[in-house]
């Protein structure tokens, strides 16, 4: 069985999870019920309208990723092996905490973007948040994006993507939702980031290590 043929396998639920673990970031995780509870008192489907932005935002990058990689198929060995680089590289970031992604983008999150009124502003605002979380998710991101590019397939990569944005969107309908859920709970929840953060960085590497195995070595014992 190869790579691709498991990845399409378990890619869903792998993405799912990947979709929660990213959301559980500090840089994340305690923004949200300030955003959620503002949005809610402006009407009380403006949650929705943002995670729909937001899955928006996440589909159109799987899509492009696999559109853009498909037309490099002749180049197919060097992509899996730019892939397995990657994927390890970014599992050793989560697992050893190198900081390569710049927060700076987070700084411009402002309270104007924010007070965009109505369903149309929801949906603006979450696909800003799409782009502007990029340097919180980074690393999780950054592999699901390279699976997607190994697989080059247009369809199947939006739709990992869709599947990693619902990962956020349960998490943020229940915040939203929830009137017992404050900025302090969360952010002693995401104390637990690190932990996760981890755990996500051991998948990663294992999956490169595995992606290798699969791609080269494997051949070989045959």
């Amino acid at each position: 069985m190869d790579f691709i043929t498991s990845a399409s396998t378990a890619g869903p639920a792998a993405a799912f999870v990947a979709g929660i673990a990213s959301i559980i970031s500090p840089c994340v995780l305690p923004l949200l019920p300030a955003i959620l509870a503002y949005s809610s008192n402006n009407g009380k489907y403006r949650p929705i309208a943002i995670i729909l932005g937001l899955s928006i935002s996440f589909t159109l990058m799987g899509i492009i990723t696999s559109a853009f990689s498909a037309g490099f198929q002749a180049y197919r060995d060097y992509i899996y092996l730019v892939a397995e680089i990657v994927i390890i590289g970014l599992g050793l970031v989560m697992l050893l905490e190198f900081n390569i992604f710049n927060n700076a983008l987070l700084d411009k999150f402002s309270s104007k973007r924010l007070n965009n009124n109505g369903l149309l502003g929801g949906l603006v605002l979450g696909i800003s948040l799409g782009i502007i979380w990029i340097p919180c998710v980074g690393p999780i991101l950054g592999a699901i994006l390279t699976m997607v590019a190994v697989g080059s397939n247009i369809i199947q990569g939006g739709f990992l993507l869709f599947i990693y944005s619902m990962g956020f969107a349960v998490p943020m309908l229940i915040i939203a939702y929830s009137a017992n859920i404050t900025t302090s709970k969360l952010g002693k929840i995401s104390k637990y980031g690190i932990y996760v953060k981890k755990a996500a960085g051991i998948v990663l590497i294992s999956i490169g290590l595995w992606m290798i195995y699969t791609n080269h070595i494997s051949t070989y014992m045959l």
